[in-house]
C-alpha cells in the first residue's frame, strides 16, 4: 500500500541517480569552452566580413557623393587649341555639355558650377569662341567672354541705305552671291506682318557679324530681328494708331524722314511737314524728290523735270498720299521722329545747303520758292 500513500522510500532496490563524475564533468568544461572560441572567431570574422562589406560601399559611396558635390575638373589652362561655337538661344548647360564632349573641360557640371559661381550663366552672347583642350572650367568661363568671340568680320548698315545697296554690302562681307540674299529675302525672316512681305525699311541699320557659317537667311533674320527689337521698344504699333496710321504707314514717313533730312535735329521738323501736307484739306501731294528717285532707282538729292513725269507710284509729285512702302531703311532717330512730330505749321522745306546739311522751313509757298532758290545757287 505503500504505493497509494505516496512512500518516497524505493527500498533497496532503486538508488537515487547519481549526476556525471568529475572526469565527464570537465570534459563537457573544455567542450563548451571549444564551442565558444569557435562561435567568437565566427562572429568576429562575420563582423570583418560586414565591416569590410560597409567600408567599401562607404567609400565608394563618399567617392560618388564627393563627385557630386566637387565633379570631375582640370587644372591650369589647358593646352592646344579648339574652337567652340554658342549657338543662339543656348543655355549654361547646352555649352557645358559642348565643351565636356569636346575636351575643353573635365565635366560638364564643373563649368556650370563655375559660370553659376561667376554669375555669368545668362550673359553667353552667340558666337565662335577659342579655348584650349583640358583647361580649368573657370578659365573656360574667363575665356568664352563676348570680347573674346572669334569674328571673322563685321558690316555697319547705314541708316537710309536701299535694300539694293545693303544685299550688295552684305555679299561681299559674306561673300555669297547677291542672288542668294534676294531669295533669302522672300522666305520667313520674322518680318512683321504689317511689312506685307517687302524687306524694305525693315532691314535695320547696325552693326553685324559676319561669319562664314552665316546663311543670308540667318543674316536677313538678324537683322528683322534687330528691328523688330526697335519697334516692340518704341511701341511702334500703338503709337502708330493714336496717330491715325498704320505702323507700315509710320515705316513708310519715317524712311522718307531719313532720307529728306540735312540732321537728326531736322528730323521731328520734317515729319511735321509730311503730317500737314497729308492732313491739309484739300490733301496736298508731298512732292518728295527722294520718292521720286527711288521709284525711278536713281540716287540724287533733286529730281528733273523728265523725273518727274515718273508714272512710278512711289512719284508723290503725280500720285496724293504716302507712297507704296519705305524708301530706305530708317534709323532709331528717324522712326521717333515719325512717331513723334515736332509743332509747326510748316508746309515746305528745303535743304539750302546740302554740304552743311543746313535745311529751312516755311509755311509759305512765296517763301519756299526763294529757299529754292537759294538751293540752286549753292548746289550750282
Amino acid at each position: 500500500m505503500d504505493f497509494l500513500l505516496g512512500s518516497d522510500d524505493d527500498g533497496p532496490s532503486r538508488r537515487r541517480a547519481r549526476g556525471p563524475n568529475r572526469s565527464q564533468r570537465r570534459r563537457s568544461r573544455r567542450r563548451r569552452t571549444r564551442q565558444r572560441r569557435k562561435g567568437f572567431a565566427a562572429s568576429f570574422f562575420a563582423i570583418l566580413v560586414v565591416a569590410a562589406v560597409l567600408g567599401g560601399a562607404g567609400y565608394f559611396g563618399f567617392n560618388w557623393f564627393r563627385d557630386l558635390l566637387v565633379p570631375k575638373d582640370f587644372t591650369g589652362s589647358g593646352s592646344g587649341e579648339v574652337v567652340v561655337e554658342v549657338k543662339e538661344g543656348a543655355t549654361a548647360s547646352d555649352v557645358a555639355q559642348e565643351l565636356e564632349e569636346q575636351g575643353v573641360v573635365a565635366s560638364a557640371r564643373a563649368f556650370v558650377n563655375a559660370i553659376g559661381a561667376a554669375g555669368k550663366s545668362s550673359s553667353l552672347q552667340p558666337g565662335e569662341y577659342k579655348l584650349r583642350k583640358s583647361m580649368s572650367a573657370e578659365s573656360a568661363v574667363t575665356m568664352l567672354d563676348p570680347k573674346n568671340r572669334v569674328v571673322s568680320g563685321t558690316l555697319t548698315i547705314r541708316e537710309g541705305l536701299r535694300l539694293s545697296k545693303i544685299f550688295a554690302d552684305l555679299s561681299t562681307a559674306s561673300g555669297k552671291p547677291v542672288e542668294e540674299f534676294k531669295k533669302a529675302a522672300k522666305k520667313d525672316i520674322g518680318l512683321p506682318r504689317y511689312a506685307k512681305g517687302r524687306l524694305e525699311g525693315y532691314a535695320f541699320p547696325a552693326t553685324y557679324e559676319i561669319t562664314p557659317k552665316l546663311s543670308p537667311s540667318q543674316i536677313l533674320t538678324k537683322m528683322v530681328d534687330r528691328f523688330n527689337q526697335t519697334a516692340q521698344r518704341l511701341d511702334l504699333e500703338r503709337q502708330a494708331k493714336q496717330l491715325g496710321y498704320s505702323a507700315h504707314d509710320i515705316m513708310t514717313i519715317a524712311s522718307i524722314v531719313q532720307a529728306e533730312s540735312g540732321s537728326q535735329a531736322d528730323m521731328p521738323k520734317v515729319a511735321r511737314v509730311i503730317y500737314n501736307r497729308l492732313a491739309g484739306n484739300p490733301q496736298m501731294k508731298l512732292q518728295m524728290d527722294s520718292t521720286v528717285m527711288y521709284g525711278l532707282n536713281k540716287y540724287g538729292i533733286a529730281a528733273s523735270h523728265k523725273d518727274l513725269d515718273s508714272t512710278s507710284l512711289y512719284n508723290t509729285y503725280k500720285y496724293p498720299g504716302l507712297p507704296p512702302g519705305p524708301i530706305d531703311s530708317p534709323g532709331d532717330h528717324a522712326i521717333e521722329a515719325a512717331l513723334k512730330p515736332a509743332d509747326g505749321n510748316w508746309l515746305y522745306f528745303v535743304t539750302t545747303d546740302p554740304k552743311k546739311g543746313i535745311t529751312k522751313f516755311t509755311d509759305k509757298e512765296s517763301e519756299f520758292w526763294k529757299l529754292r532758290d537759294e538751293f540752286n545757287r549753292n548746289h550750282g
